[in-house]
């Protein structure tokens, strides 16, 4: 199925697995040890119903609202993700430009393959960086200095990453960045010739935010666990998070809180928005799905913070739960992944419009005009349903 033709954000997921070599999409699509928390962030969507309110004018639907100090024209807000040239050539160019035609948030990882500056001259909507903590504390404080000067909206800091997760896959298919040509890499890419090619001929892949600091990143199948282990910081605590918020002096999230308590704490170290995220599964496997958090959250928070949503939205009735459940946003990675590895720029913006005009009917359906409209009466957590022999 082709990007134009493509019905949801399912079927972009098939477009990617028939564009990509199967370990690129293997990296993209797996998540840690057995893959357990990675299904549940989209299955505990159905463990909620909607409660839809009929008769109500719904002629006008704005899908408007303000997050991490912008004005945006949807919920939606575009997660961080590393490597991104990998999976097209286009990469983070291709993506900030879809979010800025979309008129939504952008978000840029330290680990991108495009640098700070690049992404930000190539923005038309609100951006927003994305710090990994280094044990180099002077890079560190340079990431956050490039990114305010680059005129960054707001910015976050990743809690969730003291070390790699088991990713498997990754394992399985010895996955090398950038890939290494081997006999089973190359029987690989002779089964996506298009993405073969466009991989040969455009600039080779590098990691500009940090290269000058840590060098390339190696050849070896653990290069990326390599990367993590011995550059990320595994001793941050509160008392760094509230520094760098202080040093930020803007929007502020915390990213990677998957507690309460954790997001108490994220207020109290002058975070303006905390991000319920698990890293898509990807970090370690048996957590909470982020959607289960939000009710504890939103109220012990009492408005301290934004509360955005990450992780497992595949349509718009998962972004209305959300939302009437107190989310501020939802953050998503993989279904804009798909796209762009599907049809490049193209195939983001068809992801963003197919959220977009689902979430838009969903109001509808739901007797909202607004996002503004939504709150707790519209959605309930299901009972659970016992067999009739128990």
């Amino acid at each position: 199925m082709t990007v134009k033709k493509s019905r949801n954000v399912a079927d972009l997921r098939l477009a990617a697995r028939r564009a990509l070599p199967p370990a690129l999409f293997d990296f993209m699509d797996g998540g840690a040890d057995d893959e357990v928390t990675m299904r549940r962030n989209t299955s505990a969507f159905d463990g909620y119903d909607l409660l839809p309110r009929h008769l109500t004018d719904v002629s006008n639907i704005s899908l408007k609202t303000e997050v991490l100090g912008a004005a945006v024209d949807s919920p939606i807000i575009l997660a961080p993700t590393g490597m991104t040239r990998l999976f097209h050539h286009e990469g983070e160019l291709a993506v900030v430009r879809a979010a800025g035609k979309a008129g939504i948030y952008y978000s840029l990882s330290t680990a991108s393959t495009t640098s700070i500056e690049d992404v930000a001259a190539a923005a038309s909507g609100p951006i927003l960086f994305q710090l990994y903590v280094h044990r180099d504390r002077d890079l560190t404080r340079e990431l956050m200095e490039r990114a305010k000067a680059a005129g960054y909206n707001a910015a976050c800091v990743t809690i969730d990453t003291a070390v790699l997760g088991n990713r498997e896959r990754d394992l399985a298919s010895g996955l090398t960045v950038p890939p290494r040509l081997t006999l089973k890499s190359l029987m690989g890419f002779a089964l996506r010739p298009a993405w073969a090619i466009n991989h040969v001929t455009h600039a080779p892949l590098t990691l500009p935010n940090i290269e000058h600091k840590v060098g390339k990143i190696s050849h070896e199948a653990s290069s990326v666990l390599g990367y993590v282990n011995e550059q990320f910081d595994p001793s941050v605590t509160w008392d760094d998070v509230a520094k760098l918020a202080a040093d930020w002096g803007g929007p502020f999230a915390v990213k990677g809180v998957m507690s309460a308590a954790d997001a108490l704490l994220a207020a109290d170290a002058g975070a303006s928005a905390v991000i319920l995220s698990n890293h898509g599964g990807r970090q370690i496997d048996g957590v909470a799905a982020s959607v289960d958090l939000l009710e504890e959250t939103v109220d012990l928070l009492q408005g301290r913070a934004e509360v955005i949503l990450d992780g497992g939205v595949r349509r718009g009735t998962h972004m209305v739960k959300a939302l009437a459940l107190g989310a501020k946003a939802c953050m998503m990675g993989r279904p804009y992944l798909w796209g762009l590895a599907a049809g490049g720029q193209a195939g983001v913006a068809r992801v963003l419009g197919l959220l977009n005009g689902e979430l838009e009917r969903d109001l509808a359906l739901v007797g909202c005009r607004s996002i503004g409209e939504l709150n707790r009466d519209f959605v309930r957590r299901r009972a659970p349903s016992w067999p009739s022999n128990y």
